[in-house]
C-alpha cells in the first residue's frame, strides 16, 4: 500500500494531535484517514529517535489515546483549558 503524501502543514498537524494527550488515534484517522499504525511511522520517520522513543513510551497503553478504552463520556479531542495551537506555535488571543 502506498502511503499518502502530506504537507507540511499536515503533517505539523498529525504530529500535533499525535502529542496530544486527549486526541485519539481515532480522532486522526478520522481526520486524516490515516491508521494508528500509520500515524506511528510518521511519528518515527519525522521525530528524533530519542523524542520518538519517549512518545511512544507515553501513549503506549494510554487510554486518552485509545477511543475503546476512556472513560465514558470523554467524547472531546482536547482539553477545554487546552490553548489554541497552529502550526506547532502558540497562538495569541
Amino acid at each position: 500500500m502506498k502511503s499518502r503524501e502530506f504537507t507540511e502543514i499536515e503533517l505539523d498537524r498529525i504530529i500535533e494531535m499525535a502529542w496530544e494527550d486527549r486526541t485519539t488515534f481515532d480522532a486522526i484517522t478520522l481526520q486524516f484517514g490515516i491508521s494508528e499504525k500509520e500515524t506511528i511511522e510518521i511519528m518515527r520517520r519525522e521525530m528524533k529517535l530519542s523524542s520518538f522513543k519517549m512518545w511512544r513510551k507515553r501513549v503506549q497503553g494510554r487510554a486518552t489515546k485509545h477511543a475503546k478504552l476512556r472513560v465514558a463520556g470523554v467524547d472531546r479531542f482536547k482539553c477545554t483549558l487546552q490553548k489554541q495551537i497552529t502550526h506547532n506555535k502558540i497562538s495569541k488571543r
